[in-house]
């Protein structure tokens, strides 16, 4: 599915941010544990690029690869595929990344917080059923993945860096701290703010993209664009596709 993109002027008819010359840039919102939807779109990238002058690629995933939905392993998998086959792929640590790492390595806190919050459905991808983790408490999870989730997938998310700034853009999880400066920016806020980012309507010194808050469709703003569409429940993988001062959407169906 192809959007349409109908451009919005900046405040104060600033020109239209423009991620840079002689690169081609698609961003990919909240996979969640989604692999099927996650493959869907990545042909639709392909089909989408077929139909344009040949540039340079650029792919970025805006963390939250895991939790909440059925396949996180295979999307973590088919992620450590894309970059170990050489593409320009960049992926951004999300705050779901944050909890599995921090239980996989045995945190029971985090054991805690990450089965709370979509961590399920995860372990059942490693091959702990529902119906056994239910019986376990917190620091036996933490055990469990300490065990039987891949070190090599635990390394893989863990090296995620917190943003990416390309041309006027910044590429970022969750958003960011409003009226302090990007580079000044701390994890906690750029893989978990949510209101006080979402709320804020003056200009942040890029436009921002970003996933995290969920919406019925692209949440497009004149400071920001917000692309997670909840794959995991709505079937609605979405991508910004991004070409110079251009920008479109494609999305899987739902």
């Amino acid at each position: 599915m192809l959007i349409p993109f109908r451009r919005r002027k900046a405040p104060d008819d600033a020109p239209s941010p423009s991620v840079g010359p002689d690169r081609r840039v698609y961003a990919i919102g909240d996979v969640h544990g989604r692999d099927d939807l996650f493959a869907q779109l990545l042909d639709r990238i392909a089909l989408d690029e077929a139909d344009r002058r040949p540039l340079p690629r650029l792919l970025i995933l805006l963390g939250d690869l895991v939790d909440r939905g059925p396949q996180s392993r295979q999307v973590v998998e088919r992620a450590m595929n894309l970059a170990h086959a050489g593409e320009d792929v960049h992926f951004l640590k999300g705050n779901h990344e944050e909890m599995f790492v921090a239980a996989a390595r045995g945190n029971v806190r985090a054991a805690a917080l990450f089965r709370r919050y979509g961590g399920v459905e995860t372990l059942a991808s490693y091959g702990l059923e529902p119906g056994q983790s239910a019986g376990m408490d917190d620091e036996a999870i933490a055990q469990w993945m300490l065990a039987h989730v891949p070190r090599d997938h635990v390394d893989f998310l863990d090296a995620f860096p917190d943003m990416l700034p390309l041309g006027d853009y910044l590429f970022v999880h969750a958003g960011v701290r409003p009226r302090i400066a990007l580079d000044a920016q701390i994890a906690a806020d750029l893989r978990w703010i949510r209101g006080d980012f979402l709320n804020h309507r003056h200009h942040f010194g890029k436009m921002i993209v970003h996933g995290h808050s969920i919406s019925d469709d692209v949440d497009v703003q004149p400071n920001r664009i917000g692309i997670d569409t909840g794959a995991f429940r709505s079937g609605l993988l979405t991508a910004i596709g991004l070409e110079e001062d251009r920008r479109w959407f494609l999305q899987t169906g739902a």
